[in-house]
């Protein structure tokens, strides 16, 4: 990591972006939060930092209690449903546009990457804008449970079998869903350039995304509030409010 005035940083970060032939962008929680879709470890405003991620969010949970399930989820999926895309996810989707990203691959699955219109969007941790039946291998999209489950969190059920439906999300104890991650697998392998935008790159598998891409001698670029594991590896490290990093670089490069 070389060290650069804030107007250096960016303007390597843009002049880096405009010479790659292939640049992907990995995205957090952290792009979502001026949004106000809470992330997942913040002091005192993370959801892990109130909630023990295997007591409410994990397989186990939805199978044997899944009344405390649906009120850990409710009040995330009426936040995201009701959200809206704020200038990052603008700004990448703008990239993308161009031709100067190829591919988004987020960890969120609050939707927010296909509000801001962007096309090539990977998503590792699945979204929240289908429910399935596990039983009757039926999906349903959210829209059907607008009145019910986001308005008056009655949880969803099949009107086939009257199941639970569980949001096509990654829980706890579930693997990633494998189309999504070999395509993102893909992209990191074949990308000379990695864009993470806040994301801590603690949570495996995800985490490791951005070293296949280094393994491949691509560009890192990072830009998030607190330290990750790949500091050291990446060419530039920022430390900026999302949107304010977003639309300087949109303004360097477009």
């Amino acid at each position: 990591m070389i060290s650069h005035s804030p107007d250096q940083a960016i303007a390597q970060a843009a002049s880096l972006l405009k010479q790659a032939r292939h640049a992907v962008v990995l995205t957090g929680a952290g792009i979502s939060t001026p949004s106000e879709i809470p992330d997942f470890r913040s002091a005192g405003s993370g959801l892990w930092t109130k909630n023990d991620p295997m007591r409410v969010a994990s397989l186990t949970t939805f199978h044997r209690r899944p009344q405390d399930f649906f009120d850990w989820l409710q009040p995330l999926a009426r936040q995201a449903y009701y959200a809206r895309p704020n200038p990052a996810h603008l700004g990448l989707a703008r990239l993308e546009q161009a031709g100067l990203v190829k591919a988004v691959i987020t960890q969120n699955i609050d939707d927010l990457h296909h509000k801001a219109s962007s096309q090539n969007i990977i998503e590792v941790h699945g979204s929240m804008r289908t429910f399935e039946c596990l039983r009757c291998q039926v999906s349903y999209p959210l829209e059907d449970f607008v009145t019910t489950f986001i308005e008056r969190a009655e949880p969803p059920r099949c009107a086939h079998c009257n199941s639970f439906l569980k949001p096509a999300i990654t829980l706890y104890e579930e693997m990633l869903p494998a189309e999504a991650w070999n395509n993102a697998q893909w992209h990191c392998e074949h990308c000379d350039l990695i864009l993470v935008i806040g994301s801590s790159l603690e949570t495996v598998p995800a985490a490791h995304l951005p070293v296949f891409a280094l393994e491949n001698n691509a560009h890192l670029l990072i830009n998030t509030f607190s330290p990750t594991p790949l500091d050291l590896e990446a060419e530039l490290v920022f430390r900026q409010d999302v949107v304010e990093f977003i639309s300087q670089l949109v303004q360097q490069v477009l």
